[in-house]
């Protein structure tokens, strides 16, 4: 039977939260207008990016393992390492900086693909080998040091005060690698073999074997990749807090998780685009400077309404693949499902 037409009517889902997203993030931002003098001053717009680039660059990696139908948890304690690894040895062993980099990408990079490996040739779940990595990697943050440890390299201190100019306007040099990373993510999810790769097999994993697909070597570049902008992201990190620490990230990977969901990905995988990975991220931005700017509201609203959105967008694109499969004959909705 085919099933083509079906599943074509099944990937609204992710076109409407996609949309939804974009929505309501100009409704925040246009609240935001009304209440508050100065929200939409462009230099406070361009702070949401120059806050939460490290952020959007974990989104990258998050998009690409839930669009394979996976999750990664390990994230948030991938950069506190990446972070620790950096402060390490620039204070400690005196590496040169860019040694110093290279290494905390490598070290993310590896502890992806290990994770993808255990995955696929293991049969493991992706939650429990991830969970276990998040222990694994904030373990070996504090076998460093249990201690912050202060950052005085001159090329983390300059890259931490650089700014590029736009005219009276300015963004800090991790904008411009975050949104290099969206580039590229984008590029790779939807003009290359890998991400259609990625794209079938969080679609239906036995159908992309029958097609015969590289299926384990996806799902480890996929987590490796994961890794690498994990690492990558506490890099970024390092240059805003010019500091290495055990405790940097907590909660990072449910943030991300949250951006690439309300950007419109749908958790069980196969549907989603990564740009709308940055419209989440953004999103997230807003209702903390909103709070911000409020000032009456403690930082825990921030969770509040995070939690609220992407409850409300799971069930959305629940309701929406339903709605899909009702549209079908109870056959055609029976074979789909199966």
């Amino acid at each position: 039977m085919n099933r083509l037409p079906l599943l074509r009517r099944a990937s609204a889902a992710p076109w409407f939260t996609s949309a939804a997203t974009v929505v309501l993030l100009c409704v925040m931002v246009g609240v935001g207008a009304v209440g508050y003098d100065g929200f939409l001053a462009p230099q406070v717009l361009l702070n949401l990016l120059i806050d939460n680039g490290f952020l959007l660059v974990v989104a990258i990696g998050m998009s690409f393992v839930i669009l394979s139908g996976g999750i990664d948890l390990s994230v948030g304690s991938v950069l506190a390492l990446s972070t620790m690894i950096c402060a390490w040895l620039l204070q400690t062993a005196h590496w040169p900086p860019l040694l110093v980099i290279a290494t905390a990408l490598l070290v993310g990079t590896g502890l992806g693909a290990a994770m993808g490996a255990l995955i696929h040739y293991f049969k493991l779940q992706a939650f429990i080998v991830t969970l276990a990595g998040m222990f694994l990697a904030r373990g070996l943050c504090y076998l460093i040091s249990i201690n912050s440890i202060t950052i005085d390299d001159p090329l983390f201190v300059a890259m931490s005060q650089s700014r590029i100019a736009l005219g009276e306007l300015f963004v800090s040099p991790s904008v411009l690698v975050a949104l290099l990373m969206l580039a590229v993510g984008i590029w790779l999810a939807h003009s290359t073999r890998f991400g259609r790769a990625v794209y079938a097999i969080g679609g239906n994993e036995q159908s992309a074997l029958l097609m015969g697909l590289p299926v384990g070597r996806t799902k480890v570049l996929v987590y490796a990749f994961s890794g690498f902008c994990a690492a990558l992201a506490g890099v970024l990190f390092s240059f805003y807090m010019l500091s290495g620490y055990g405790l940097h990230a907590q909660g990072v990977e449910l943030d991300a998780i949250a951006a690439v969901v309300i950007g419109g990905t749908l958790l069980t995988g196969g549907y989603g685009y990564v740009a709308g990975t940055l419209t989440g991220v953004l999103i997230l931005g807003v209702i903390q400077t909103l709070i911000a700017f409020d000032g009456s509201l403690s930082s825990w609203w921030t969770k509040i309404f995070i939690g609220a959105l992407l409850f409300v967008f799971c069930v959305a694109q629940r309701v929406m693949s339903i709605g899909a499969l009702r549209q079908s004959t109870p056959t055609q909705a029976a074979g789909a499902i199966r």
